[in-house]
Formats: C-alpha cells, structure tokens, sequence
C-alpha cells in the first residue's frame, strides 16, 4: 500500500527570484522519467521522516524534473532543507508524480498566481499555449525581485501576461482580473490562502469552472465526531476508529502502512477509494463535485458521516 520512492539526484540548482532557488533532478540511475501533466507535484523525502511537496514547474517531457521552492522563515523545516542542503550532486528520494489540479480541456482561460503560487501555473501557461487557446496570465508578488519565472513568462505573450507587483502597483485587483463571465472560460488559481479565498468567494456562483491550488489548508484542521469503523476491501478486516483519531493513525495502530505526507488534507497523497459507506469531507484538496461523489478521500483528516467504510486497502 506504501509507495516506493524513486533515488534521483540534484543535476542543477540555481536563484530564480529573492529567496526561491530552483532545482533540477535526474534518475540516479540514468533511466527515462515519466512524463507528467502540467499541476503536476512531486514529494521530495527528507530526513528523519520529513516528506514535502513542490509543484513541477518545467516540461513534462523533459528529462529533467524541475521544482522551485521559496524559504520560509519559521516554517516546519522543508523549504530551509532544500535550500541549506540539496545542492548539485546530492542525492535525493522523490515520490510521484500527482496531480490533483490538472489542467481541463476549456477555449479560454484566466490564470491567477500569487508569489510561489506561479510554480503549478508556469507549466499551464506553456501548454495551453502550444494548444492555441485564449488564455491570459494576472501574477502578482510582493516585489518584482521577488517573482520568479517573470521574463521567460512575458516572453510567452506580453499581451496575455500582466505582472503586479505589489510594492509598484499595489495588490491584485480581482474584480479586474475576472472581469464579466466568458463562455468556456475556466479559471486557475495558486498562491497564498487570501487569495484563493477572494477568488472563491467571487466565483461563487461559477464553482465548476474555478480550479484552486492551495499550499495550506483552507480551515484550522477538525478531527471533531463520533467514532466509527473501516472496512479493508484486501481482507474484509474492520478497525474502529475512535473519536479525534485519524484514520492514518487507526490503520498505524493495526500495523498497517499507507502512503502520507502532510496530515492536513492538502496535498493528496493519502487518497484513497471509498467503495462503501459516505465519508465527511474536510481536506482541502478535492472540489465539490468530487465530494459529492464521495467515491474517494483523503484519510489523514476526513471521517464518516455513514458507515463503515469500505476503503480500497
């Protein structure tokens, strides 16, 4: 149930904006990568168990898998690892690709970014480029110097791109950005959790046409409910899970191994198959249609609202 880890290593590694430094990875053993799709994310295994995820922000066919990771001052240790200690020549576990924010099939679209959010974008912009769709590109930052990817992005299209940076032009205007409806028009949107919120919430009426991207979770985590039992379609086997336990935890605590990474419903790694029972949604990774369908889940942090739970493990 446990995914393996792939060995590559650190091939290039350079600053590409104030404080975000972009790393190029190979096969440790030479051999082809597969190809990924843009929003795409890999997780790069650190030490004493510290697993993160980073966006691909390069080209899917390449042989080269490229990420771009921001220091964040008093974080949980992820982003000073990369850059204090992932330096050309070093070898490094990668798990994936992913993809829960691939790019749909649309005739136009709105892309947002905010800061690091550019990572998942970048990669988009380019493809639906070489489709010959109608798109454009609103990318706004605290500083132009702060921004990465800027030139080779307006070099893409200076009349599809605009850059905002905060400290020149102040901050986004949404209203601007989004404009009137457009038919056919499906919006993306990464970057910091105010942002996608105000998308969001503008966007309301139009759910099935937004696509978010979110780096944290969109509300403080809630194990809160009842306990409750899930069922191991390999083996019929049940586990109660008590009341404020996760379901990573319960399956821990049968001896049971399964892939996880942030414990907070935001990167995916933990989905699973629901094939019986309804779970309770709260992780902030699948969008409503998809709750709704209530055929998957993420077990780090959702529950049950109708049991048990047969889960495909």
């Amino acid at each position: 149930m446990s995914e393996t880890a792939r060995l590559m290593r650190v091939a290039d590694r350079r600053d590409v904006a104030d404080g975000v430094t972009r790393l190029e990875l190979v096969a440790a053993d030479g051999d082809p990568l597969p190809e990924w799709r843009p929003g795409a994310h890999i997780d790069l295994v650190g030490p004493a168990g510290l697993v993160r995820q980073y966006s691909l922000c390069g080209e899917p066919r390449s042989a080269r898998w490229r990420v771009a990771v921001l220091r964040v001052p008093g974080g949980r240790g992820g982003s000073a690892w990369v850059h204090d200690d992932l330096v050309p020549g070093v070898a490094v576990e990668v798990k994936g690709p992913r993809n829960h924010f691939a790019l749909e099939d649309a005739g136009d679209y709105l892309f947002i970014a905010g800061g690091i959010g550019i990572t998942p974008i970048a990669p988009m912009v380019r493809e639906v480029g070489r489709r010959g769709a109608d798109w454009q590109l609103v990318y706004g930052g605290r500083s132009r110097a702060s921004m990465a990817f800027v030139d080779e992005l307006v070099d893409l299209d200076p009349q599809r791109v605009r850059i905002v940076p905060e400290d020149e032009e102040g901050r986004l205007d949404l209203d601007e950005a989004l404009g009137p409806p457009v038919a056919d028009r499906r919006v993306y949107c990464c970057g910091p959790e105010p942002l996608l919120a105000a998308v969001e919430d503008r966007l309301a009426d139009r759910p099935e046409r937004l696509h978010l991207e979110r780096f944290a979770a969109a509300a403080p985590l809630d194990r809160s409910g009842d306990a409750f039992e899930i069922e191991l379609s390999s083996s019929g086997q049940r586990i109660a899970v008590a009341a404020g336990e996760s379901i990573i935890d319960a399956l821990a605590g049968a001896r049971l191994d399964v892939d996880f990474s942030c414990r907070e419903g935001t990167c995916g790694t933990c989905e699973t198959r629901v094939l019986g029972g309804v779970p309770d949604h709260r992780d902030s990774v699948l969008t409503e249609v998809e709750r709704e369908a209530g055929d998957c889940m993420m077990i780090c942090v959702s529950r049950c609202r109708r049991g048990p739970l047969l889960l495909d493990l």
